[in-house]
């Protein structure tokens, strides 16, 4: 595991090419296999994690997700996404996200969090190529 220390987060990479499962989660903290750093909002994809820092691309709860919290992730040759909006789906995706990830031939999952955590270690432990971001709180 390599840690590379970024002004406004962590990052965290495996080596080993999958996509890491994501330890554990509560109400404001996530824990992601493999990386010692707890994150409130976390982007994963096969081979590492960082947090999700809304502030570099001007993500607010509404319009929510825009295609470029995506981009990072989507430049790893995921196979599908996972997108949580929150414990109270308070983080809206709009369809021009969604559509984003189609026309890049990704499959989207947009999820409440706890749910869309779940589906994703399932995938991930398929062997899916699969990247996500998630929202931790509300």
């Amino acid at each position: 595991m390599l840690y590379i220390k970024y002004p406004f987060s962590r990052l965290c990479f495996n080596f080993v090419m999958s996509s890491p499962e994501i330890a554990s989660l509560s109400w404001g903290q996530m824990k992601v296999k493999g990386c010692s750093t707890t994150y409130k909002d976390c982007k994963v994809w096969p081979g590492g994690s960082r947090t999700w820092d809304w502030r570099e691309t001007g993500t607010n709860h509404s319009p929510g997700v825009q295609p470029a919290d995506l981009e990072e992730v989507v430049k790893k040759d995921v196979k599908t996404v996972v997108i949580g909006r929150g414990m109270n789906e308070a983080l809206q995706v709009p369809a021009s996200t969604v559509d984003y990830l189609k026309k890049n031939g990704i499959d989207v999952l947009v999820l409440q969090t706890e749910k869309a955590v779940a589906e994703y270690n399932t995938l991930a432990a398929q062997g899916v190529r699969v990247g996500g971001v998630f929202h931790s709180t509300c």
